[in-house]
């Protein structure tokens, strides 16, 4: 057997079958071939006038012809071949042939991908009713009512041929794959008008001894690698629903015997499952791609890195058959250095589940943008999901981190519960009101305010998680929790688990029964920032607030250390601060916040965002944000519910 370019990785090679022994003679059919494949009975003992033609000897003793005693050399072995001519009464062939096609096409349809469809082509041929055979396939193959790709090429996708050779105890011949098969191109075009394309078109299986076949497997095989002499073939083209996809090569040794009339409609048979099979294998393929590709488009692509927590993230499909769901996650930076972590559940996980998946994370990172309270994103999320139909359900979690003031804000709508995770070890499963499923209607949701300790962790995830056919959902919570602390143990007291380690520890918890629905799971480990990498003031809108801003920051970065930023920080305040002041009506916030970046923030009652613009050499100002764009690290603007927030940063390094 060889293997092709094309040929994929995760199939059993022909090395791993079981080797298939050759008894002599007298006994039965050869041991070892596939149980689903009958053996080909071979021709009943001739008369004791000996054929011109020698075959393979027969697989059973018929009662009206005794099989004649073994020779008195070494048994001459024998190969099993599905139908072969011979004096064996026609109706047995007939029922040999029809059992041997039966199984045969059971074995082709049980694949399905494309390399498991032409395994199972070649695994239920050789060596039950050829000794070889080569599998080409048009490259690229088609997809549905796609139009071919011009030129016609194909390409070898598989060959399998099997030898006798000597056991290890050196008394019996056994079949093992063949490293040396016959030589074949690996890419041939199909021109039109060719004896090639000629035999293609007739679509029927053709000997390779008549002359157009004879010139046909030339232009397959290659100029360079003629059919040796004495191997008989069929050529057995492959027609999917639509068009011709390939074609088979059948191949029996000069010493076997010949192929049949009616081994002809065998081969078509072959042909005609294969094809068809890898026809419906290229459409899922497709489909599995597609759906592959919603999937990864609705879900991040990489989760942001806000201030003051760090994130970890998993999705799992509910199986292999079924690779999109409702389930997703989202960590969205809000002003003030906050971040809204966001888990939901579409029912269903089917591709309808995952658009409107798709369209309920859309409208939860608009919400998300205005600042809205979480208890309002989902009122809002609720009134979205009944303008998408009826029997729009899905569940959702929502919370807002504050690294400043170390609170976390949360409102669920039938979620299952987070669980938060503290550094000392204790897992804790947070009480929040359940709430109703978005898409209900007609109902309120709370939010609640609760601590989030420096070094503690948040788990939200989805009810694939936790709940199965096996355990209801409490039992998965509580086993959960278990797992949680369990880990946090390993790690020691004042030591927090590493977040991706402990996202794969808990999905660990699964068992081979727990899988009946898609998992998402968003991990937050809160760092928070300390009060004293904080400052923060009031400035009047007035004429004066850029200078006093510039001199409170100037402090704050002596009292820092950062002296080496004075300029450039007074440079980009006093041009935010500036902008704030002309149009406030309320005071105007200034914060400055110290982690791994310089931050600051200018807040005013305005909702107007600020637009960058070039100005023109007469214009006497509209230089600020430029200014802003050339020397922050980076920056923006965000619309609060009472009015704006802009911000840059600083590298600090």
């Amino acid at each position: 057997m060889t293997e092709h370019p094309t040929s994929h990785e995760g199939r059993q090679p022909l090395a791993d079958r079981p080797q298939e022994q050759t008894r002599p003679r007298q006994e039965a059919a050869p041991a070892g071939l596939p149980s689903d494949i009958p053996a080909q009975p071979s021709a009943q003992a001739p008369e004791p006038a000996a054929p011109e033609t020698p075959g393979p000897p027969a697989a059973q003793a018929s009662p009206a012809a005794p099989a004649p005693p073994p020779p008195a050399g070494p048994a001459a072995p024998a190969v099993a071949v599905a139908v072969s001519p011979g004096t064996a009464p026609s109706g047995r062939r007939e029922g040999d042939r029809l059992r041997f096609v039966g199984a045969a096409t059971r074995r082709i349809a049980r694949g399905l991908d494309l390399d498991e469809i032409v395994l199972g082509l070649c695994r239920a041929t050789v060596p039950a009713f050829s000794d070889e055979i080569l599998v080409y396939l048009r490259d690229p193959l088609p997809v549905g009512d796609e139009r071919p790709v011009a030129p016609f090429v194909l390409r070898l996708r598989r060959t399998d041929r099997l030898r006798l050779t000597p056991d290890l105890e050196g008394d019996e011949l056994v079949l093992v794959p063949d490293p040396d098969p016959t030589p074949a191109a690996e890419l041939c075009e199909v021109r039109s008008g060719s004896a090639l394309s000629e035999v293609l078109r007739g679509v029927r299986p053709v000997f390779g001894d008549s002359a157009a076949a004879r010139t046909a497997l030339g232009e397959l095989l290659g100029a360079d690698h003629p059919l040796p002499r004495g191997l008989r073939a069929i050529l057995a083209p492959l027609r999917g629903r639509r068009r011709v996809i390939g074609a088979a090569v059948l191949l029996r040794r000069a010493e076997q015997p010949a192929f049949e009339p009616d081994d002809l409609l065998v081969a078509a048979q072959l042909a005609t499952h294969t094809a068809l099979g890898i026809d419906k294998a290229v459409l899922y393929g497709r489909e599995a791609y597609i759906a592959d590709e919603l999937q990864r488009t609705m879900l991040p692509d990489s989760l942001p890195q806000p201030t003051g927590v760090k994130l970890a993230s998993r999705y799992l499909p509910a199986a292999e058959t079924a690779r999109v769901g409702g389930d997703w996650y989202d960590a969205i930076p809000l002003p003030g250095s906050r971040v809204a972590l966001v888990v939901g559940d579409v029912m269903g996980h089917s591709m309808t589940s995952a658009a409107i998946m798709g369209q309920l994370r859309t409208t939860a990172q608009t919400l998300a943008g205005l600042d809205l309270p979480p208890q309002e994103v989902l009122h809002h999320l609720d009134e979205q999901a009944q303008r998408l139909g009826e029997n729009r359900m899905a569940t959702c979690m929502y919370a807002v981190y504050d690294p400043v003031s170390h609170r976390i804000t949360v409102a669920n709508a039938g979620h299952p519960p987070p669980i938060l995770l503290h550094l000392d070890g204790r897992a804790e499963v947070l009480r929040v009101p359940a709430g109703a499923p978005i898409g209900v209607g007609g109902v309120d949701f709370e939010s609640v305010e609760l601590d989030a300790p420096a070094g503690a962790t948040l788990l939200l995830y989805t009810d694939g998680l936790v709940e199965s056919r096996l355990r209801d959902v409490w039992t998965g919570i509580e086993q959960l929790r278990e797992r949680l602390a369990a880990a946090a143990q390993l790690t020691g007291p004042d030591h927090a688990p590493p977040l991706e380690a402990l996202c794969d520890d808990v999905l660990d918890m699964l068992g081979p029964g727990d899988r009946d629905d898609d998992i998402a799971l968003l991990a937050a480990r809160f760092d928070g920032i300390a009060p004293s990498d904080v400052a923060y003031w009031f400035l009047e809108p007035e004429d004066a607030a850029p200078g006093r801003a510039r001199r409170l920051a100037r402090r704050a970065l002596a009292r820092w250390g950062l002296e080496e930023l004075t300029d450039s920080v007074e440079l980009l305040i006093s041009e935010v601060v500036t902008n704030a002041v002309r149009y406030a009506e309320r005071p105007v916030t200034l914060r400055l916040l110290r982690t791994d970046v310089l931050r600051c923030e200018v807040g005013d009652d305005s909702p107007q965002l600020p637009r960058q613009r070039r100005a023109r050499e007469t214009d006497e100002g509209g230089r600020g944000l430029f200014l802003v764009n050339r020397l922050a690290r980076r920056w923006g603007a965000t619309r609060l519910s009472g009015g704006k927030v802009v911000w840059f940063e600083l590298s600090t390094r």
